[in-house]
């Protein structure tokens, strides 16, 4: 697994073409991703919502919809400059998302603080997943969900080809031309692979304390939703 410090500055640099590349790279699918996310933390209107490694605040104003004005929104980021970017969208769309830095292994956040927290496309980058589902669990009060959504290796035979393909050779090669930093896309298929498969990463969230997990397969079965209660 990479140093945290590596990490980190490979995405402040492409912080600003990120959203960019997020849409070349799924066609646009993302957005429909990060809903069906939404749907599956059950949040209501007045909720208090934490949305972990949440870059440029795309996930994290989907929850803004969701608990509305009478709700809280709070993002956490490990990149500095991944957070001016949602700041700065924040601010153009007025929506009163609190954004600031953290570690997803150590939340500053009291017990029972959030309704639901989220990880969208950001946990596979945590040296210790164990430890930050323990963490979004405790943050989150009894019967509230953590709901993680993230890229996997595909489990459907014909997607596998199109993987290795699009993932291995197409996404650097794309990001060399939109970020100008074909590194920091290499090193998406290789963080991939590494990524445990959907069921041991269910297995890993109820390890961690969460009740109730269970997990959808999207796009061909490289995208996975996985969703957790903390028990009553």
């Amino acid at each position: 697994m990479p140093e945290p410090a590596r990490v980190r500055g490979m995405f402040g640099s492409i912080a600003r073409r990120y959203d960019l590349m997020n849409t070349l790279m799924t066609g646009g699918m993302h957005h429909r991703w990060r809903r069906l996310g939404l749907e599956a933390a059950r949040l209501k209107p007045g909720d208090a919502a934490l949305d972990v490694c949440c870059g440029t605040g795309d996930f994290s104003f989907l929850l803004f919809e969701a608990v509305g004005p009478l709700g809280s929104v709070t993002g956490v980021d490990f990149s500095r400059r991944m957070l001016e970017v949602a700041r700065e969208k924040a601010r153009r769309r007025g929506r009163p998302v609190d954004f600031r830095w953290g570690d997803a292994t150590s939340l500053g956040f009291s017990d029972g603080t959030f309704d639901a927290v989220t990880v969208g496309f950001g946990v596979r980058n945590i040296p210790d997943i164990g430890r930050a589902f323990a963490e979004m669990a405790r943050v989150v009060r009894p019967g509230g969900r953590v709901v993680c959504l993230e890229i996997t290796r595909p489990s459907q035979k014909p997607f596998e080809q199109f993987y290795g393909i699009w993932f291995d050779r197409l996404v650097p090669a794309l990001g060399r031309v939109i970020s100008r930093d074909g590194s920091a896309y290499s090193y998406l298929p290789s963080s991939v692979r590494r990524f445990p498969p959907a069921p041991e990463l269910a297995d890993i969230m109820r390890a961690a304390g969460l009740a109730d997990v269970s997990y959808r397969l999207l796009a061909g079965s490289i995208i996975a939703i996985h969703w957790g209660s903390v028990p009553e």
